[in-house]
């Protein structure tokens, strides 16, 4: 992962607005991006990922608000070749080879990067001469990042890069991305999948709703969700005055089983074992997918159908 090297922004969405009809895909989103930092935009299908991308790209124009790369707006910025993507969108082009592709995206370039160069760092070298429409998922992937590298671009923008791609073929893919991201270029990718935001942002954005929920590592989003979750065996007794045991924040009861989502779990416990209730006992650490579901609740109106049964991201495999 890649370290913040300048207080310049790459990206700035203020305020952004963009609906289609009724629905509002994003919401007043605000966003910044300072140069040279790794960003996971994290949330469930339509969240809203992908049309803000859209609108930082310049691919459509925001109802309301801002966006801004590098100060100017998306289609210049882009037309100066400072910025690459890679959309959800695109097929393999039949009977040419790799490298004749990227050398033809990169002649549209004022100041493109050296083949070869990308080539490399798409981890394509040994695949530069195989024809496009014979590649792998996991080899057309990392083509497309190679065309999204070919004009030497300052920011890239990935859309869900490694959907349907297997274990294997994801490793790869995070790996070209992170040597793109250690010369000091600035990244965004969306992605539902949780290791992968974990794994390769220096700071996860959450949005739901087209809305920002929360932002941080993702350890500071665990602990803004609750940090620990301590559980134990009721056996047979009521579930009343867990909610107002020290660092509760929240209490969930499965058959006969407590789960405590708790900001000071020492005091939770010392406080359980006052009042005999610490049988099968369990102290752990809020996952990601956890804090997730629960910094997206509270977008929910109470009692709603949606609240009552959010769907979990997806774990890589």
């Amino acid at each position: 992962m890649t370290q913040t090297t300048s207080t310049e922004l790459a990206v700035s969405l203020t305020g952004a607005v963009k609906a289609y009809g009724s629905v509002r895909a994003v919401d007043g989103l605000d966003l910044s991006i300072p140069r040279g930092e790794t960003v996971a935009l994290l949330g469930r299908n339509g969240a809203g990922k992908s049309t803000a991308i859209s609108l930082m790209l310049g691919l459509n124009e925001p109802d309301g608000g801002q966006a801004l790369l590098f100060g100017r707006p998306p289609g210049e910025t882009v037309r100066q070749g400072r910025v690459g993507a890679m959309l959800q969108d695109g097929r393999a082009i039949s009977r040419v080879t790799v490298r004749e592709l990227v050398t033809f995206i990169a002649t549209a370039y004022p100041e493109p990067l050296p083949v070869d160069e990308a080539l490399e760092l798409a981890g394509l070298t040994e695949l530069a001469e195989r024809r496009v429409d014979r590649l792998s998922g996991g080899q057309v992937q990392r083509t497309r990042f190679a065309v999204a590298l070919a004009g030497n671009p300052e920011l890239i923008m990935l859309d869900e890069p490694t959907a349907a791609l297997d274990v294997e073929a994801r490793h790869a893919f995070w790996h070209s991305m992170r040597m793109y991201a250690a010369r000091g270029n600035t990244v965004l990718f969306s992605t539902h999948y949780l290791e992968e935001a974990d794994d390769n942002a220096d700071r996860i954005v959450v949005i739901d709703r087209g809305r920002l929920v929360a932002e941080g590592s993702g350890e500071e989003l665990r602990r803004a969700a609750g940090g620990t979750v301590v559980s134990f065996d009721l056996r047979g007794r009521g579930s009343e005055g867990l909610g107002q045991l020290p660092g509760v924040t929240s209490v969930e009861i499965h058959g006969d089983r407590a789960r405590l989502s708790s900001d000071d779990s020492d005091a939770t416990v010392r406080a359980l074992a006052r009042a005999d209730a610490i049988h099968g006992l369990q102290v752990t650490a809020v996952s990601l997918d956890d804090a997730f579901l629960t910094l997206t609740s509270r977008l929910e109106p109470a009692g709603s159908a949606r609240a009552a049964s959010s769907p979990r991201l997806e774990r890589t495999r």
